[in-house]
């Protein structure tokens, strides 16, 4: 066996230019045909699950100055902050949804070219 030689395409290989395969193409466009959806949700979750605690924090008088007042407040923040999470998915499945047609016409023209080699 020639390691010189073996040695030699390898190092040739990487500095050769790379073709992009169709396969890593359509994973590309799925990615970014998911991503803006994907931030939104884990954003606005995060955001609504942090405005969750804090209203039952200040609700339940360990944050505040443990009036009335701040339990109503936090009853009103921690009522956003669970209406908040639970339309989150239904806007996560528009946004997908949306994205989605965007990308389709590629991904399927793409595909298809896959599909026929």
């Amino acid at each position: 066996m020639n390691t010189d030689k073996t040695y030699a395409e390898k190092i040739a290989s990487e500095y050769a230019p790379k073709e992009t395969r169709k396969v890593v193409a359509l994973k590309k466009l799925d990615k970014r045909a998911k991503a803006p959806a994907n931030v939104f949700a884990y954003t606005f979750g995060i955001v609504m699950a942090l405005l969750l605690g804090v209203g039952m924090c200040l609700s339940m008088n360990v944050i505040g100055g443990g009036g009335t007042l701040f339990m109503i407040v936090g009853v009103i923040i921690g009522i956003i902050g669970i209406a908040g999470v639970s339309v989150n998915y239904p806007i996560y499945r528009r946004i997908l949804d949306n994205s989605k047609k965007k990308y389709s016409a590629d991904i399927i023209a793409l595909a298809k070219e896959i599909a026929e080699e």
